[in-house]
């Protein structure tokens, strides 16, 4: 999909708190409840496969509010367990605005959406998140070793600005709020300097640490 005219008007949304999809990132999910198995079932009749991932907010009484930015995917891989759970795992595509929720007769919920504002989504950026990286990797290993996390070091030191920025940005157990500040910035640059202020401010605030940095 390389224009906004090739991007449906209406998708499927899961609202999943502290959870993001970025453009050209991938998101694993564990599929298990009724309504969003018959959604992902009804996402792949389509010819554009998409769902839109978006964040939940507390509502009044009922079902919660959808945020108004969310990311749509596009179902890149499938697997069904023996018990009926679906693995899937989305492919970014574009960020979106929300204009209407669509009322129906399905489980799951729905949204027309506008693509305008992230028209800039579909083009690949240049890659480079305008930072200084050895910095930013020292910083990075002392949130991981605060916060317990483990992970493939090498892996991280290797990975290109885009994928690292995206990475960290969906996989760092940031609030909801802050998930989606770093979903909202606009360019790669802009999410990066987001998600380095959210990593110092846990460094200030934090008191826990591991051994897990090699």
């Amino acid at each position: 999909m390389k224009h906004i005219a090739d991007l449906p008007d209406t998708i499927a949304v899961f609202p999943l708190p502290g959870a993001i999809l970025l453009p050209r990132s991938r998101l694993p999910l564990h599929i298990f409840e009724p309504r969003y198995l018959a959604m992902v079932e009804d996402c792949l009749k389509t010819d554009h496969r998409m769902i839109g991932m978006i964040q939940p907010r507390a509502g009044q009484g009922g079902a919660a509010v959808l945020s108004a930015v969310g990311c749509a995917g596009r179902i890149s891989s499938f697997s069904e367990t023996d018990d009926g759970r679906y693995m899937i795992t989305l492919a970014g595509i574009s960020r979106f605005r929300v204009a209407a929720e669509v009322a129906g007769f399905v489980p799951y919920r729905r949204c027309t959406v506008d693509w305008s504002d992230f028209a800039d989504d579909l083009r690949a950026e240049d890659g480079k998140a305008d930072f200084a990286r050895d910095d930013f990797m020292e910083k990075l290993a002392r949130y991981l070793k605060q916060r317990n996390l483990g992970v493939d070091w090498s892996s991280l030191k290797e990975a290109e600005d885009e994928l690292l920025v995206n990475a960290l940005s969906i996989l760092c157990p940031f609030a909801p709020e802050e998930k989606q500040a770093l979903l909202e910035a606009q360019t790669l640059s802009d999410r990066r300097r987001v998600l380095e202020t959210l990593i110092s401010f846990s460094l200030q605030s934090g008191t826990t640490a591991g051994d897990v940095v090699q």
